[in-house]
């Protein structure tokens, strides 16, 4: 998941407009982007988990 946000990221600053940003911006966007789908694989894991328990 992180290889992916640095692969976009990578893709952005070479074809999009995040290459007229400074990268610091670019930086902190991505580690935004990555701690989000962190956030959201660590959640939908403990959801899956708790209902095959149930079941």
């Amino acid at each position: 998941m992180l290889f992916l946000v640095a692969a976009l990221m990578l893709f952005g600053v070479v074809l999009g407009t995040v290459a007229h940003a400074p990268l610091t911006v670019t930086a902190l966007i991505a580690a935004v982007i990555a701690v989000w789908l962190g956030v959201f694989a660590i959640r939908e894991r403990i959801g899956r988990r708790r209902r095959t328990q149930a079941n």
